[in-house]
This record gives structure tokens, sequence and C-alpha cells, in this order.
């Protein structure tokens, strides 16, 4: 599956790598010495984020003149997409918003690059587009039915990608379906730097640091070992190594595409990362239980036998106290980070 040492790598194209698993994508492809070009309109992203050996151009991905223009200027080979919006909850009170950023931009997105031949595509997918999900790991076999228009927003570009694959025997993509993201660079390079993060582990280590009274706990009443929800967290810089090993199988066989889980096959609660976070902190964090939130559900794990078994890929920081140390670390130093 290797890429040929002597044969000159692409320039690739990040879409939302000012954002914080786009950041940490670019970091992989520049030391895996892919030149890289990132366009991010920093609504979500920091410049700041974006690793000064990347090219940076301010924008949005449904700017068709700009998109197109980057393409010609870099020549283009390939594309990362992360560009969107991620918060379930919000989706289910701001619908439009998800079918217009995730969904519509991401349509304009396919028209540009393909107008310009780029032929390969990795999409940022979730497993939100699974919706209920059974008891067991769930496998890219499962049935795709979303509970929110978060995970529908993303399901439909899964489709628009399948369908131009289809009709454009040149073109292939890998839809990856993250579980739930956590961590942050293991040299400090770069991390979740958000403000009013929604996302568990974000939280908790903000109430480590003092910059949250409490955490809170949404829902105690599932059907899991303590009763909070169960997930399974991957750490961001595993997650950013798996683009790499999509990206090069694209490059390797352009004839096929790929949707692979992106997890690690073992869930944690809220309650158990809440635990790790004091352990790391050395102190309890205070929390506090309150609702469940629209579109929560109460166990999500990822069966990744495929990407193990297919890509040969093999997590670094596959434990939750080493997820929990870099994310406590990056937020302790955040603050002088941001300009």
């Amino acid at each position: 599956m290797a890429i040929d040492v002597g044969r000159a790598k692409p320039a690739i194209l990040v879409t939302g790598g000012a954002g914080y698993i786009g950041s940490h994508a670019v970091l992989e492809l520049l030391d895996a010495g892919y030149p890289t070009v990132v366009i991010d309109n920093l609504v979500t992203g920091f410049r700041w984020a974006v690793d000064p050996r990347a090219s940076f151009v301010e924008g949005a991905i449904d700017d068709d003149a700009l998109v197109r223009r980057t393409i010609r200027e870099h020549a283009i080979g390939g594309v990362l997409h992360f560009a969107g919006s991620t918060v379930a909850p919000e989706s289910v009170a701001d619908p439009l918003k998800y079918y217009r950023n995730n969904t519509a931009a991401s349509r304009s997105l396919l028209e540009s690059v393909t107008g310009e031949g780029v032929r390969h595509f990795v999409f940022s997918s979730t497993a939100a587009v699974y919706g209920v999900t059974p008891e067991r790991p769930v496998t890219e076999r499962d049935r795709v039915e979303p509970e929110t228009p978060y995970g529908r927003s993303k399901l439909m570009t899964e489709r628009m990608l399948a369908d131009l694959a289809a009709a454009k025997a040149d073109f292939n993509y890998c839809a990856l379906r993250y579980f739930n993201v956590a961590g942050a660079d293991a040299l400090g390079r770069a991390g979740p730097s958000g403000i009013g993060a929604t996302h568990l582990m974000k939280a908790a280590v903000e109430v480590a640091v003092g910059k949250r009274e409490a955490l809170i706990v949404h829902g105690d009443d599932f059907a899991t070992h303590d009763g909070t929800g169960v997930r399974d967290y991957i750490h961001v810089s595993d997650l950013a190594a798996v683009h790499i090993l999509a990206l090069q199988r694209l490059l390797d066989e352009p004839g096929a595409s790929h949707v692979l889980n992106c997890g690690y096959g073992r869930g944690h609660s809220v309650l158990d990362v809440v635990g790790a976070v004091s352990v790391a902190a050395g102190r309890q964090i205070p929390y506090v239980v309150g609702g469940r939130r629209p579109g929560d559900l109460g166990s999500v794990i990822a069966d990744n036998e495929r990407i193990r078994t297919e890509f040969a890929w093999r997590p670094r920081f596959d434990e939750l106290s080493v997820i929990v140390a870099d994310a406590l670390r990056w937020e302790q130093e955040l603050d002088r980070r941001r300009i």
C-alpha cells in the first residue's frame, strides 16, 4: 500500500485546516512530506493553529472561484475535507445551518474540485450517521439512520460522494466515520482551542484548570454501567494518521473507494472520563447531573476491524489516560497560544 518513495507526493488541499482535527491532519501531512495548502474561513478555526510549513488561504469552501484558483495555483492532487459544523444538539435547534454548512457547501466544493480535475477526496464524516446503534460495536455494514440533522447532513455528503464515484471512473473517495475525537498533539503543536466547547473531554479539562466551575453530565439514566453515556474516544493524532493512510490508498488504488469507522472498539462513560481527568489533575473535578440533550444516545462504540485489517492501522495513543494527559497539558498551555 505504501507510495513509491521515488515518486513526488502531490499537493493536498485541507479544508477546515485551522480547526481542531484539520490542524492535526495538516501536521501529519507535512510530517509525511506532502505539500499542504489550507483553506479556512476562520469562523471557528484559528490562523495560528495552521503549521507555518503549510500555505494558507482564507476563504469559504463554497467560493467556487477561490477554490478553483487555489487548486490551479498549487497543483492540488487530493483533498482532505474537514470544514463544516459539528455540534449535534445545535443541529436540532438550527438544522438549516447544518444543511448549508455541511451538505450544500460540500456539494459546491465537490463541483469545484472535480471541475479542476482533482480525483481523490477524503471526507470527515461521523458515527452520527448510524443514529441509534446496536448494543454491540457498530460496523460499516449497519443501517444508517441518523437521529439528528448533523448526522443527516453528513450522510447526504457520503451519498453525493458515492454517486460521484459511480458517475466518474477517475474519482475515488474515503469517508471516515469518526467516533468521539479527543486529546491533543503529543508535541504540543495543536489541540482543541474553541471557546464554549461542548465536547466532554474539552469541557472536563477546562474544569480541571479552572476555566469552568463544574462539568455538566447530560443524563445519568442511560442503560450503561453507571448510567452515563458511553463513547468510543479516539486520540486526534491517531485519527489524523488515518487520513494519511486513506489518502495513500486512494492514490495507490484509484479505482476503489472506502467507508471506514474510526474508533478503538471500546467505550468509556462520562464518569470514566471524569475520573481519568481527576487523576491527571490531582484533584476531583466537580460535576453536576443535568438532563439529556437532544440527539444524545446511550452507547456508541466502533467496530474497527475493517480499518485494522484492510488498512493495517495501528493506533499509537489508544489509552484513556494518554488522551486525557495530552488534553490537559494542551489546556494548560492554551491561553498563551491564543493571539
